[in-house]
C-alpha cells in the first residue's frame, strides 16, 4: 500500500474542501446581506417601530452592521477562525447554542430516511431487474413514477389531515411531546409521517437509477459466460451485477445528500419538526445572518464531505479510479 500517495490525495481533498467552504461562505454572506429586509427587525421585533433613526444607527453599530460588506465579511471570518460564530439576532444567544438541541433531531431524521431510501431502493431495483418487463416490474415502475412526482409538502399536509386531524392516530408536529424527550416510542410516533413523506418522495428516483444500471450490467458479455456455467438470474444479479455496480451506487448515495437534505427542509417545515432545516428557513425569513451562515455552511460541508468519502470508497472498490485521479491532477 502506498501510504505516501494516500496522504497526498487526502491533503489535496482537504485543501479542496477548505476552498469550497470558503467560496460557499462568500456567496451566502453577500447574498444574505443583499436580500431586502432589515435584520434589526429580527433582533428588536415590534419595538423597532418605536425606535428613532439615531437609535437604529446605534443598534447597527453594536451589531456590526454599519461597516461595508467586505469589512463585515472579514470581521465575521476572523471570528469564525477563532471559534466564535456570532450571536443569533432572533434568539439573542450564541448560534451554536441555538443549533445544538436541534442538530440531533435533523441527524436522526435524515440518517433514518437515508438508510431506508437506499435499502429499499436497492431491493426494489434488484426485484425489478429479476422480473424485467413483467407485470410486477411495470407496475412498480408506474407506481414509483407517480409517487416521485407527488410534492412532498402536499403529501405531508394530506397526511396531517388524515392521520392527525381526522383519525388522531399520529402527532402532527414536533419531535416529541412535552416532557417526553427520553420516550423512544413517542419519538417514533413523531417520526412516522416525516419519514414516510421523505421515503415516498425520494425512493423511486434512486431505485430507478440503480435498476437501469443493473439492467445495463445484465446485458454485458460476461453474463453469457455466467449463464453458461449454470448460474441462475438471481445469482447473476445478486453476486455479479450488484457487486459490479457498487461504485455507481456509492456515487448515487453521495450525490443524493443535497437532494435528501432539501427534502428534510421541506418536511421539517410542513411538520414543524424542530431541526436544522426548519431553523435555516426561519433564519432566512428573519434575516438572522449569523444563524443562516452556520446552517448553510453545515449543510454544504455535509455535501462536500459525502462526495469525498464516496470517492475514497470507490477507489477502494475499484483501484483504477486512483489512476484516473492521478491523471486529473
Amino acid at each position: 500500500m502506498n501510504h505516501e500517495g494516500i496522504g497526498r490525495r487526502m491533503v489535496r481533498r482537504l485543501l479542496l474542501l477548505v476552498l469550497c467552504m470558503f467560496l460557499l461562505s462568500i456567496i451566502v454572506f453577500f447574498m444574505a446581506r443583499l436580500a431586502p429586509g432589515d435584520p434589526l427587525q429580527s433582533f428588536y421585533g415590534d419595538a423597532l417601530e418605536l425606535m428613532t433613526e439615531a437609535e437604529k444607527d446605534a443598534a447597527r453599530v453594536r451589531l456590526g452592521l454599519d461597516a461595508g460588506l467586505i469589512s463585515q465579511y472579514v470581521h465575521w471570518l476572523g471570528q469564525v477562525l477563532q471559534g466564535d460564530f456570532g450571536l443569533s439576532f432572533k434568539y439573542k444567544m450564541p448560534v451554536l447554542e441555538v443549533m445544538k438541541p436541534l442538530l440531533g433531531n435533523t441527524l436522526l431524521l435524515g440518517f433514518l430516511a437515508y438508510l431506508i431510501v437506499f435499502g429499499l431502493a436497492t431491493v426494489l431495483a434488484v426485484f425489478c431487474t429479476l422480473y424485467e418487463e413483467r407485470f410486477v416490474d411495470k407496475a412498480i415502475c408506474k407506481i414509483g413514477t407517480v409517487s416521485y412526482y407527488i410534492p412532498g409538502f402536499w403529501l405531508g399536509v394530506v397526511m396531517v389531515l388524515v392521520f392527525s386531524v381526522n383519525l388522531g392516530w399520529l402527532p402532527s408536529s414536533g419531535a416529541y411531546d412535552v416532557g417526553r424527550k427520553g420516550d423512544v416510542l413517542n419519538r417514533i410516533q413523531h417520526l412516522i409521517m416525516p419519514l414516510f413523506v421523505m421515503v415516498a418522495t425520494h425512493l423511486w428516483y434512486y431505485a430507478y437509477m440503480i435498476r437501469n444500471k443493473l439492467l445495463d450490467e445484465v446485458r454485458k458479455d460476461y453474463i453469457l459466460f455466467a449463464k453458461a456455467k449454470g448460474c441462475t438470474r438471481t445469482e447473476i444479479v445478486w453476486k455479479h451485477c450488484l457487486r459490479n455496480v457498487a461504485p455507481t451506487i456509492v456515487n448515487i448515495m453521495a450525490i443524493s445528500v443535497p437532494h435528501i437534505t432539501g427534502g428534510t427542509v421541506v418536511v421539517e417545515a410542513v411538520f414543524n419538526y424542530p431541526g436544522i432545516g426548519n431553523l435555516a428557513v426561519e433564519s432566512a425569513k428573519y434575516h438572522d445572518y449569523n444563524l443562516l451562515m452556520v446552517t448553510v455552511l453545515l449543510t454544504g460541508m455535509a455535501v462536500f464531505v459525502s462526495s469525498f468519502l464516496a470517492q475514497t470508497i470507490n477507489e477502494e472498490i475499484d483501484p483504477r479510479m486512483k489512476d484516473m485521479e492521478a491523471v486529473r491532477w
